[in-house]
């Protein structure tokens, strides 16, 4: 029997599955006490040939290949953790490449924290590989992931990043896991977060436990990004009125502010925010340009989204 299910949910990302599997076939831990379960998407996937990166021969640990049985996100990480053989489940993105030791990490926090409501969590950087641009580093800040903000052990529910992060199945269990049908994709971490907060859920940060992030991404990329984002925070306010609607409103001042020019903004970016006296200011340009690069595409979703639900109400 396993003590850990790495579920890992795939969608069209055959240059870094089979990397990310490699990086797990080097963890300093025991293979037998691990097992890893890839999920595809049969319908826009090409399951053919995820399997085909899963040889069995080639790989330490037991590993199993699922087909979600629903589109989405949550879809694929349900069918994972349900079919998990171990107590601990763990998810990771499939392009994560773990460190080393990451596994172990893990492990070691949950021996030392074995109450049903801890998790561990994991930190996440952009690969050594990759070429970090000034808007990567800028999506570091609450944007993608928010991990500059955490000081000491301790970490909130609203850090439920499943790029890397590890928790007792039960707790899955209490709360039915991801919901499908409201957040098959984003959002879906901070709702089933925010579901077993309810339950004394208690998150814990292992800086140590490191994943290498192996994705090039671009403002063009985060633009779609966003527009998918518009609808999916609609739905999250309209479950949890308490909670703000937190892309919406940032968008929605940058939008008003008056545009920082291309030459200036490409500038800022650039000067080391510890920079004395200049860093910050240069940091505030940077962050309002990146911000009104990426505006437009929320907000013109989140309007839409708005027109279209009223049309459904009247109808």
């Amino acid at each position: 029997m396993p003590e850990l299910s790495v579920v890992i949910p795939t969608y069209r990302r055959r240059d870094a599955l089979p990397r990310t599997l490699d990086a797990l076939s080097r963890q300093t831990i025991d293979p037998g006490r691990v097992e890893v379960i890839v999920v595809d998407d049969p319908v826009d996937d090409d399951s053919t040939a995820v399997a085909a990166m899963l040889g069995p021969e080639r790989r330490p640990y037991a590993l199993r290949h699922l087909h979600r049985g629903a589109r989405g996100v949550s879809a694929a990480r349900n069918a994972g953790w349900r079919a998990a053989e171990a107590p601990l489940v763990m998810f990771i993105g499939d392009d994560i490449l773990l460190r080393p030791d990451a596994l172990a990490e893990h492990l070691a926090w949950h021996a030392r924290h074995p109450e049903d409501e801890v998790g561990v969590l994991g930190r996440v950087e952009w690969a050594d590989e990759l070429e970090v641009t000034p808007f990567m580093r800028w999506l570091e800040h609450g944007i993608q992931f928010d991990y500059v903000s955490l000081r000491g052990n301790e970490a909130s529910w609203t850090h439920f990043y499943t790029a890397n992060i590890s928790l007792k199945r039960v707790m899955l269990e209490r709360v039915g896991g991801f919901d499908e049908e409201r957040f098959p994709f984003l959002y879906e971490d901070l709702d089933v977060g925010r579901r077993m907060s309810v339950h004394g859920f208690r998150l814990l940060y292992n800086h140590a436990a490191l994943g290498e992030h192996l994705h090039q991404t671009s403002i063009d990329e985060w633009r779609r990004r966003m527009a998918a984002t518009a609808p999916a925070e609609r739905r999250w306010v309209e479950a949890y009125p308490d909670m703000p609607a937190w892309f919406h409103d940032i968008f929605e001042v940058a939008e008003r502010r008056r545009r920082v020019p291309a030459p200036a903004a490409k500038l800022a970016a650039r000067i080391p925010p510890r920079l004395p006296v200049v860093g910050p200011r240069a940091a505030m340009v940077a962050d309002l340009h990146f911000r009104q690069q990426l505006a437009p595409a929320f907000l013109d979703a989140w309007r839409a989204d708005a027109q279209s639900r009223g049309r459904m109400q009247t109808a």
